[in-house]
């Protein structure tokens, strides 16, 4: 308990400093989103009126007064309202973080499926020219910016082929390609710290204790190497979850999907700050539980994890 309890404190402390990092980078950006836009002279509106327009907003008072207000109102749930739209920022995340998440959710899974695919196919002693190939699938793969690959996609399997429709696309339809150029880039890390993790157990004593006991090689891949294969990989699952949301943001501006990266996308452009801020933090806060809950299944899956966390709580 002890050590969880640390843990969840070391999140805290994280997320606080991502949400005050957060708050006076956007505080620092040039012009005024209220000013843009309530001082336009179309708007007819007086002076008086735009002061009290900056009274409701929040704004009006001093930076660290801002700072307070806003901390305790995150801590409550209340992120505020749209500079643009004066629609609560809570309502708008709540109507586009379902589609992100699908998006999200799926990709994450194909990751993984491809990850292993590649990572167990490369294990296959015959064929070597296809296990070389395999290897160096990864370190090509991780470099493929997400939008060019999306761009990619679109041109080929929808102008050239036409297999997939991005214009008035089913529900379904409308994920394929989507789905697929979010999950090749976050598939390539995972491959390359799964393959060089069956090589670090392959190696160990005990595989070839049971190698030479007569046991099988997929008994011994599935068995004994893969079960401590993926626990570096566990770790880099929880990492990439920020190249994830980042990747999801850039996916839904180029196929023009729904969502946070929807959202994102017109609040860069308005200046829209207070969504700004509540996106930054929401991706943080999902980043820190990610890694937590990470972080906390490492002592369940590894016996010797256990033992050392127990010390170190005693300690």
């Amino acid at each position: 308990m002890r050590y969880v309890l640390r843990r969840i404190w070391q999140s805290a402390v994280v997320l606080l400093v991502a949400f005050t990092a957060a708050f006076l980078l956007l505080q620092a950006l040039p012009g005024d989103a209220i000013m843009i836009k309530y001082e336009n002279p179309e708007l007819g509106l007086s002076p008086q009126q735009i002061a009290e327009v900056r009274e409701r907003f929040g704004v009006d008072t001093s930076l660290p007064v801002q700072y307070v207000h806003t901390l305790l109102g995150f801590g409550a749930g209340d992120f505020g309202y749209s500079l643009q739209t004066g629609t609560p920022v809570r309502q708008l995340l709540g109507e586009a973080i379902g589609h992100t998440l699908v998006l999200g959710g799926l990709a994450l899974v194909l990751a993984v499926l491809l990850a292993a695919g590649v990572a167990f196919l490369s294990t296959v002693p015959r064929f070597g020219w296809i296990r070389q190939l395999l290897r160096s699938v990864p370190a090509l793969v991780v470099s493929i910016p997400t939008f060019w690959l999306g761009i990619m996609l679109v041109q080929v399997f929808s102008f050239q082929l036409g297999w997939v429709s991005v214009i008035g696309p089913g529900p379904i339809e409308g994920l394929i390609l989507p789905v697929i150029t979010l999950a090749v880039p976050l598939s390539a890390p995972l491959a390359q710290i799964l393959v060089r993790s069956i090589d670090d157990v392959a190696a160990q004593p005990f595989v070839t204790v049971v190698r030479a006991k007569g046991a099988s090689p997929t008994w011994i891949l599935g068995r004994n190497i893969a079960k401590n294969a993926v626990l570096p990989t566990l770790t880099m699952a929880g990492l990439i979850l920020g190249d994830l949301i980042g990747g999801a943001v850039l996916t839904e501006t180029v196929f023009g999907r729904p969502g946070i990266g929807r959202i994102t996308e017109q609040a860069v452009n308005n200046q829209d700050t207070p969504v700004l801020l509540a996106v930054v933090v929401l991706a943080a806060a999902s980043f820190v539980v990610v890694n937590l809950v990470v972080d906390l299944l490492y002592p369940v899956l590894d016996p010797r994890l256990a033992g050392r966390v127990k010390e170190g709580a005693t300690a």
